[in-house]
Formats: structure tokens, C-alpha cells, sequence
């Protein structure tokens, strides 16, 4: 049994899973260490395998209509359920209404709340007297640490001499973090040591012990927040890898994430996340995304680092189709492609063991 570092958790994520609005709770299934989870929530569908869905393999992680549905199963079967986990990505980050009514039951069952939110529930009294009457705790992921406990840039990243990797991507919600946890594991799985450096809530969901949440943070710490992530990271750990996950794109209009990450993370490579499907920015009907290659030329031109390869993101492709897609890319690109979710991590880890 694995160890996690938390306890076991249902995760609700109504009306959005299998959508980008989920990729909270998407890897939350996929992998953590924070939480046993045990549920997802969503009514569509409803007595379907939350892995199977995802991507095609059993992972025993039953999705449920409505929460209770899910606490009464669970506890039946005997399970302690110890954490309510939003597992929401909305746009805005904003708490649809029609979730309260969740929030409010699980706090009624002594359940702890986790959200990864913009929409700070710990601000809200109602629901603070709530959890302090039935002794639960309520933990806003993306609430920043207070100004005196944030870090700025100070030049200390020169000092880390690990492989520095960045996983960006040609989009927001394009698998980034996946794919960076994939890394990781990768590298593991050879007997090396390597750390993910977190940049969103997500990955400090599933557990990466240095992270940060960048898009809550004051513009003048964000550099030096990654800086000091990437440095803890290295300092304590003394990894062969630091894997850093990227945020939004260069390009993206409404998430153009990435500048600090090369300027403060100082990778000594990038590996980019595209989706060949993909003809819009996420989110935002007519914004055609900006070609690969030019993509890969303001990464380089803005680093002075080299993109040495390019994960793919298969969505709306069937399996028979992602050996073509790699194909196409790299006569686009003349860059190696790897589908790791797909595929595994070997043939990208036997590249970059060479570097």
C-alpha cells in the first residue's frame, strides 16, 4: 500500500471531468502522494472507472453521481474519507454556485476541505464557523504566503549544477505537469534521483515537496519564488533532475506563462508540450494557436536554450494515429517526439540520460 501524506480523499469535480476544466481532479487520478483517493464526482459519469476514462486503464477509482452517493459507498465499504479535494480548474479559478451545497454537506460530515481555487473558502465565515464547530480544517492551495515569508531573485540558481529541465507548453491545460511528473518517474525507475519543482496548485495536490503556486503570487516574487523552489530542490535533495512544470504559453492571451521560468529557473533545456488537435487557445474561440515552430523560435530566442524534444498531447486522436502525428512533427520540427502518457518515458529518458 502507498504511503500518502494525508489520508484518503473523494474528489469532486461535477460537470468537468474529461474536460480541461478538470485537470485538477485528471491528476489527482493519474497520481499523488498527498491522498488515497478512493471517488470522483461526477454525475456524468456515473459508475464508470475515473482512470478508464482518462486514459483507457483501470485504475479502481469509481466516479459517483453526487457526493453523498460517494461518502455512503465508500464508508460502507468501510473506508475513512478524511478530505473533500476540489478538484475544479474553472476559468477565473471561481467556485461555481452549485458546488457550496457539496462544501457545505462535506463539512457537515467532518470531512477537510482542500481547494485549489482563486475563490478563497477559508474567507468565507459562514463556512469557517462550519468547520470549527465540527473540527475540520479548510486549506486554500492558492492562497500566497504572507509578503515577509517571499522570496526574491538573488542570483542563487547559478549555484545549482543538476540538469535543469523546463516542460512548457504551446497552451495552457496541455498536460505540462503530467507530463513533467512522467519525467520524474522516468528517471526514477532508472536509478537516478529527481525532483519536480511544482508551479501550480495541482502539483502541491499531488504532493511535490517544493512548489509554488505562481498565479497567486505578487509579480516582483514570482521570479524569486521559482528561483528559491529550484534551489530547496537541489540543496536538499542533491537530485541528478530538477523537472520544472510549466504554466500556461508564451502565446496563450490570457495565460502567458513561461517568461519567469526561463528567466529565473535558468533550464539548461526545454521539452514542449503540444497538441497537433489543437487549432485555438484554450478557452478562447477565434485565437488560432501560433505555429509550433514559431513557438519553439521565442522560447530559444528568449532563453538562448534549445528545445531538444516535444511531448505530445494525443487528445481527440485515436491510438493508430499518434505514430503519424510524431512523424509529422518531427518533419516540422526536426525534433524528436514522444508520446509518454501513450507510450511511457523510456525512449525520452534515453535521450536525455546523454545530456
Amino acid at each position: 500500500m502507498k504511503k500518502v501524506i494525508d489520508g484518503n480523499a473523494i474528489v469532486y469535480c461535477e460537470g468537468a471531468f474529461n474536460t480541461p476544466n478538470g485537470k485538477t481532479a485528471h491528476g489527482l487520478v493519474r497520481f499523488t502522494e498527498r491522498y488515497n483517493v478512493l471517488g470522483v464526482i461526477d454525475s456524468r459519469f456515473a459508475g464508470q472507472d475515473a482512470l478508464q476514462l482518462l486514459d483507457g486503464k483501470q485504475g479502481n477509482i469509481p466516479v459517483f453521481e453526487t457526493t453523498q452517493q460517494a461518502y455512503q459507498t465508500l464508508t460502507s465499504q468501510g473506508h475513512e474519507i478524511k478530505y473533500f479535494v476540489i478538484g475544479l480548474a474553472p476559468d477565473g479559478g471561481r467556485l461555481p454556485a452549485i458546488a457550496m451545497n457539496d462544501v457545505i454537506w462535506a463539512l457537515q460530515h467532518r470531512l477537510n476541505i482542500d481547494s485549489g481555487l482563486h475563490d478563497f473558502l477559508s474567507e468565507k465565515p459562514d463556512l469557517v464557523a462550519l468547520a470549527e464547530k465540527n473540527g475540520c480544517t479548510i486549506r486554500d492551495i492558492r492562497k500566497p504566503p504572507h509578503r515577509n515569508d517571499l522570496h526574491f531573485f538573488s542570483g542563487k540558481i547559478e549555484e545549482v549544477d543538476c540538469l535543469k529541465l523546463a516542460v512548457l507548453g504551446t497552451d495552457s491545460a496541455i498536460g505540462k505537469r503530467t507530463t513533467a511528473w512522467i519525467i520524474v518517474h522516468g528517471f526514477r525507475q532508472k536509478g537516478l534521483k529527481a525532483e519536480l519543482v511544482g508551479t501550480g496548485q495541482t502539483a502541491w495536490l499531488q504532493g511535490a515537496k517544493y512548489s509554488l503556486v505562481m498565479d497567486s503570487l505578487i509579480n516582483d516574487f514570482v521570479s524569486g519564488e521559482i528561483e528559491h523552489a529550484v534551489y530547496e530542490a537541489w540543496q536538499n535533495e542533491r537530485p541528478d533532475a530538477i523537472i520544472i512544470e510549466g504554466q500556461g504559453s508564451l502565446m496563450n492571451p490570457a495565460y502567458p506563462g513561461g517568461f519567469e521560468i526561463l528567466a529565473a529557473g535558468r533550464p539548461d533545456y526545454v521539452i514542449l508540450q503540444h497538441a497537433p488537435t489543437r487549432l485555438e487557445y484554450d478557452g478562447f474561440p477565434g485565437y488560432p494557436l501560433h505555429p509550433i515552430e514559431q513557438q519553439i523560435q521565442a522560447i530559444e530566442m528568449i532563453s538562448g536554450k534549445k528545445v531538444i524534444a516535444i511531448t505530445l498531447n494525443h487528445e481527440n486522436m485515436q491510438p493508430h494515429e499518434i505514430p503519424e502525428a510524431c512523424k509529422a512533427l518531427t518533419e516540422a520540427t526536426g525534433l524528436p517526439v514522444f508520446d509518454v502518457l501513450h507510450d511511457g518515458a523510456e525512449g525520452l529518458i534515453g535521450l536525455l540520460e546523454k545530456l
